[in-house]
């Protein structure tokens, strides 16, 4: 049994939650979690097996039919009062959160917060599953279209926002009368089996709601491969998402996939540049960069480019930067991998003959002697052919590009596999309204920084993913549609 208190007193190992209990599984081998600010162990959880995985799914399987039974507003309850054992908790899980991911502790409140929004969102939609009756071109019948749970959804999440991903998949495939498999990051795994023990204690039903840990190639894969896994949505790498495809093709799973980004952000001349520097900051070193939907590569028009750039690399350079269980605005990166990704790609960068306004980089000495430290870096690229401009560098640098015009901005901006989020700063109404025609995303920020609506649509294009998350459309991909030809003649 998992014991939140206990985060904040030191080591804690962690079960899997299979079946409405805390179980060791069939493994013995052992994963420790480090905390990257300090390298420290927070503790262990188990390795999941294969077997350990079927183990959740049939679980899962079972309760399935009981819980597909109860009205939508039952369910609803319960995932209402889920969110409310969240927000009772919020200090200790925001805790846990930085301590396994690294993120800034007031940061960590904000993703306890989204939490919260997911739980509540989803819940608020019991009453709004509804189907269709369509009219018939025979006499004496009708069409009736409804909609049915999957099953057993199986959500894979990244470590960049652990508890809120899980939160996000959670909620509405629970509402919509699904039953649900989590597999906790084993970097951050913490955060989703607190959310299983609160589930735990407020009564939900045994199988409904089951969190497993190991690695994604052994328990993840044997998930995605059950023939009892209904649906799978995963957030992560486009890599990782790829090789989810491949495992779910031979039973034609039904996926949904929200992938890696290169968001472009655009600036053009007669944009407010301070509020475009602001956004371009926040949208880059927010959670030392680490999120999908950050400003990866600005294009920015030649006549204000001088200007942004020296704004934004003073903005940059003032960025305070340590434990995060501090007022700071960036903690550590999650490991020490990432750290090395990073700066490998920078160093290509540089080599390709990007020029470096502001070297940041790793911190390894002093009080960054240990943990997992990334300096805010600059770079102004040479063309759009740099890796910095074409790679996902999910990490705190920024790359930046001259560029003539609107119509080369949009060019650079669709030159990529990617197509998951974009931003652009005008003030013209004209360059607004052809943004949305003209970038190849499925989301837009049209002066102003990212962050998400609940009544949005999440969705990424091209190697950005398929499916999506939130609002109307995210909640009603956890529902599958029937159709029925009634005939009384």
């Amino acid at each position: 049994m998992m014991d939140l208190n206990a985060f904040g007193a030191g080591r804690v190992d962690g079960q899997m939650f299979i079946d409405g209990a805390w179980v060791s599984g069939t493994s013995r081998d052992l994963i420790e979690v480090e905390n990257p600010a300090t390298e420290g162990i927070l503790g262990t959880i188990v390795e999941g097996t294969a077997d350990d995985a079927l183990a959740a799914v049939e679980a899962a399987h079972k309760a399935h039919p009981g819980w597909a039974a109860r009205p939508a507003i039952d369910r609803a309850a319960l995932v209402d009062k889920l969110a409310d054992a969240v927000v009772a908790h919020t200090d200790v899980l925001a805790k846990l959160v930085t301590l396994e991911q690294g993120k800034p502790l007031s940061q960590a409140r904000g993703e306890i917060g989204a939490v919260v929004t997911f739980l509540k969102y989803a819940a608020s939609n019991a009453r709004r599953i509804e189907g269709d009756i369509v009219t018939s071109d025979n006499p004496n019948e009708e069409i009736h279209i409804r909609r049915h749970p999957y099953g057993v959804v199986v959500g894979l999440t990244s470590w960049n926002y652990p508890a809120a991903l899980a939160a996000r998949k959670l909620g509405p495939a629970l509402v919509t009368g699904n039953t649900f498999v989590l597999l906790a990051h084993e970097i951050t795994p913490f955060s989703g089996l607190a959310l299983a023990q609160l589930a735990q204690e407020i009564g939900f039903p045994a199988g409904v709601f089951n969190v497993v840990t190991g690695r994604g190639r052994v328990v993840g894969q044997t998930m995605v491969e059950s023939p009892l896994t209904g649906l799978v949505t995963m957030t992560g790498s486009t890599r990782a998402g790829r090789e989810i495809y491949r495992a779910g093709a031979d039973a034609i799973k039904v996926l949904r996939l929200e992938l890696g980004g290169k968001a472009p952000f655009i600036v053009m001349q007669g944009a407010d540049i301070d509020a475009a520097v602001k956004a371009a900051v926040t949208a880059r070193f927010t959670n030392s960069g680490q999120i999908c939907t950050c400003n990866e590569r600005m294009y920015l028009h030649r006549a204000i480019a001088d200007e942004f750039l020296e704004k934004f690399t003073a903005s940059a350079k003032a960025l305070t930067i340590g434990d995060p269980m501090t007022d700071v605005d960036m903690g550590p990166k999650v490991s020490g991998i990432e750290v090395s990704k990073v700066a490998e790609i920078v160093a290509r960068g540089v080599a390709d003959g990007g020029e470096v306004l502001l070297e940041g980089g790793p911190l390894t000495s002093g009080k960054y002697a240990e943990g997992h430290w990334y300096a805010p870096t600059v770079v102004e690229a040479k063309d759009n052919t740099s890796p910095l401009m074409r790679e996902e560098i999910f990490g705190p640098v920024a790359t930046a590009l001259r560029v003539d015009d609107l119509d080369q901005a949009f060019a650079f901006a669709n030159d990529t596999e990617f197509g998951l989020s974009a931003y652009l700063f005008t003030n013209s109404l004209k360059d607004i309204a052809r943004a949305p025609h003209a970038l190849k995303c499925g989301e837009i920020y049209l002066n102003r920084t990212n962050g998400e609506g609940i009544q949005g649509f999440h969705s990424g294009w091209g190697q950005s993913g398929l499916g999506g998350e939130d609002g109307k459309y995210g909640f009603d991909g956890y529902l599958r549609k029937q159709t029925t030809y009634l005939n009384w003649g």
